[in-house]
């Protein structure tokens, strides 16, 4: 492969090349997987998170072409605006896959590529992984091999490039086209750690939206031959230039490029909470699991954090006590609290009633942050410790490795489609058990579909 003087071409070449053939098995797996992921968690998010009642209702009324589905909630809109419901659902629950560096690679990516998809129709199984597994690879060698000091949210400033890539792909643009593309995508390159550091935004839940709305966006100005920026990665005042003070290495980004797809390491989360949490949570069950703990047992539970795990710790009183969904699942102490108090961490531990259950508000007033820069987050998402103190004087501590759903332990498809059968039943119109079975087993085969749109034509069946 010819090596161009921006990576945005070396890109383009290699999505506009990328064929269901040449892809690696764990690759399409996990393309596979993350597609029914993603479905599953957007539909959960329809039921659970009250601020998309709003980002529906918005999308629904402003009419236009019925092109693409609104998930969930039922009704077509414009494939942009669809890609910007359905992505501003597909994180909400922060349950959505990761990278083991962190950041969420499908949340843009699914959305915008049904979206585009439906509005194309007749996209088979095989191009649907293709284009996925693209934007998934795009994504992960872009986020390994930049230099980040957690300002920009990388989320979103390098997730609108690999959805725009995986919605060129569904589109069939050619090269020069999907590098204008990524240069219209610029425009929607943005955001920063402010989302998770501060608390009361929804936004927190909703970023991907605005990456799949861009993505869309760019794809389909790109098509009308609009021209974009031609340095978008590499300028003197490009993305890698001004966000990350050009501390880039385009030779890793481009090792193996359409050779080896990476898509396979990508991550499948037993909890729906920021994965930072993670592993506090697993120390956490096991610990009382093990000593056979009840709440009455605990004095006192000690996180031991690194730089941006502390940041979900403060201000503490608030974290104890958070008051939005989105703030719960970003805050250590109530997820660590909920652990304890119930053995186990679900959807339905973030809404309504469970945000004030006494019980837990009480575990978390227990749970103290400790800094120790061992779990700074240099790279793949650090593992954390807990220590319980007892009412009878032990100390039980456990690191936070093993994690279920790590990397050395990943998600089976069973439990993958027991997630989406799971999260299905949160949507706010719920699919019928036959129909969530059925998009399951299409997803598990999705290279002998015709049309992905069944997919959706499926789901909304039970919708009216």
């Amino acid at each position: 492969m010819t090596t161009h003087s921006d990576i945005a071409y070396d890109f383009a070449n290699f999505v506009t090349r990328a064929r269901f053939e040449d892809i690696s098995e764990d690759a399409i797996d996990a393309a596979k997987k993350s597609i029914l992921d993603t479905l599953g968690v957007i539909l959960a998010a329809s039921g659970v998170e009250p601020a998309v009642h709003g980002v529906a209702k918005v999308v629904l009324e402003s009419g236009g072409a019925p092109e693409s589905s609104v998930l969930g909630f039922g009704g077509r809109a414009p494939a942009m605006m669809a890609a910007f419901a359905n992505g501003a659902m597909a994180h909400c629950l922060d349950f959505d896959d990761h990278a083991p560096e962190g950041h969420h690679p499908s949340s843009s990516i699914v959305p915008a590529a049904f979206a585009l998809a439906e509005r194309v129709g007749g996209i088979s199984g095989r191009d649907m992984i293709a284009a996925v597994a693209a934007g998934q690879d795009m994504f992960l060698r872009l986020r390994r091999n930049i230099g980040w000091k957690q300002d920009w949210h990388l989320t979103t400033v390098l997730g609108v490039f690999s959805a725009t890539a995986s919605a060129g792909r569904i589109m069939s643009l050619n090269e020069e086209q999907l590098a204008n593309a990524f240069g219209i995508a610029s425009m929607q390159s943005c955001g920063t750690m402010e989302l998770a550091y501060g608390i009361g935004s929804d936004l927190r839940g909703m970023y991907a939206g605005f990456s799949s709305k861009g993505a869309v966006l760019a794809t389909l100005l790109a098509e009308q031959n609009i021209t974009g920026i031609k340095t978008v990665f590499e300028g003197k005042a490009g993305i890698f230039n001004v966000y990350f003070d050009g501390q880039y290495d385009k030779q890793a980004m481009l090792h193996g490029l359409g050779k080896d797809y990476t898509g396979g390491s990508i991550l499948y989360k037993p909890w729906p909470s920021c994965g930072a949490s993670h592993p506090y949570i697993h120390a956490t069950i096991e610990v009382m699991r093990e000593y056979a703990l009840k709440e009455e047992d605990i004095e006192q539970i000690r996180v031991y954090v690194g730089d941006f795990q502390n940041r979900l710790c403060l201000p503490l009183e608030s974290r104890r006590k958070p008051a939005t969904l989105a703030d719960a699942k970003f805050s250590i102490p109530f997820c660590v609290a909920v652990a304890a108090t119930r053995g186990q961490v679900g959807v339905a531990d973030f809404i309504g009633a469970s945000l004030h259950d006494s019980r837990v508000l009480a575990m978390a007033r227990k749970v103290v942050p400790v800094l120790d820069d061992r779990y700074d987050w240099k790279m793949k998402l650090p593992e954390g410790r807990v220590e319980i103190m007892t009412r009878d004087g032990r100390t039980l501590g456990r690191a936070g490795d093993d994690l279920p759903g790590g990397s050395e332990t990943p998600m089976t498809w069973e439990y993958i489609i027991d997630k989406f059968r799971d999260c299905a039943a949160f949507a706010v119109k719920p699919p019928s058990s036959g129909n969530i079975g059925q998009v399951a087993e299409m997803c598990r085969n999705l290279e002998s579909i015709n049309d992905v749109s069944d997919l959706l034509r499926v789901l909304a069946r039970d919708e009216s």
